[in-house]
């Protein structure tokens, strides 16, 4: 698998992948997780940290980083279910990590959804744990 950031060229094929892995996305009740917002949002932002993996010509998987200068995020890891198992998450993880410390980032948090369990799993695997904290929004 090659790793690579995203660009303006990647939108469809990353909404193809988005529509397979988080079918909470396109959710109308919440349209602050609409897939081509974000995504054109995330590369207006110009920060770099937005990858995909790439099996050949095949996208399958992203994941998205910030980082504001006190903690970092992970967003939107998903791996096309053909590929699950292979390493492709576990990759785009130590990517992300790895770009986040290289930006001096000591901290990493990440939210996943309560129902989500085989998410929680992953990220536990990879030595992520529960904050003793309770995740707030407000949408704007």
């Amino acid at each position: 698998m090659h790793i690579r950031a995203v660009t303006h060229a990647d939108l469809e094929p990353v909404i193809g992948l988005w529509a397979r892995v988080f079918p909470e996305y396109n959710d109308a009740r919440y349209p602050q997780r609409d897939p081509r917002t974000n995504i054109l949002r995330k590369l207006a932002f110009s920060d770099e940290l937005f990858w995909l993996g790439l099996a050949g010509p095949d996208v399958v998987g992203t994941v998205m980083a910030g980082y504001d200068g006190h903690r970092g995020w992970i967003y939107s890891l998903g791996v096309d279910p053909a590929h699950r198992r292979s390493g492709v998450g576990r990759m785009l993880v130590a990517h992300a990590e790895t770009e986040l410390r290289l930006r001096g980032c000591p901290k990493i948090n990440l939210q996943v959804l309560n129902a989500n369990t085989g998410a929680q799993a992953f990220w536990r695997s990879l030595g992520y744990g529960s904050d003793e904290v309770i995740s707030l929004g407000k949408r704007l």
